[in-house]
């Protein structure tokens, strides 16, 4: 018998969303990375404040080219419009987030 094993996907919940401010709970699975992107947006200066609830044990780290803010590599303020950022794939466990976004 033989089958494919599906890989994991991302769990993106939607705990509040409007034009201007959203709030997420995203979970990524192992062996998930993010390449090194910039986010686009149509008018204004977008921010996210992400808190990271859970770390993997090995890889998934946050890199960005520049923060505002960064407390304990777990607590992350930036400007994704504006800056490179990305996450090294996860080699252990999983990456669970808090993220809060502002476009004003």
């Amino acid at each position: 018998m033989t089958g494919t094993i599906k890989p994991k996907t991302i769990k993106n919940k939607t705990i509040f969303y409007s034009k201007l401010f959203s709030i997420n709970l995203v979970t990524y699975p192992i062996n998930h990375s993010v390449m090194n992107h910039v986010d686009n947006v149509q008018k204004g200066r977008y921010y996210k404040l992400n808190l990271i609830l859970v770390q993997p044990k090995v890889g998934g780290v946050f890199k960005c080219k520049k923060c505002i803010i960064n407390l304990f590599n777990r607590v992350y303020l930036f400007r994704p419009d504006k800056y490179e950022h990305s996450v090294t794939k996860i080699e252990s466990g999983k990456r669970v987030l808090l993220s809060f976004a502002l476009n004003i």
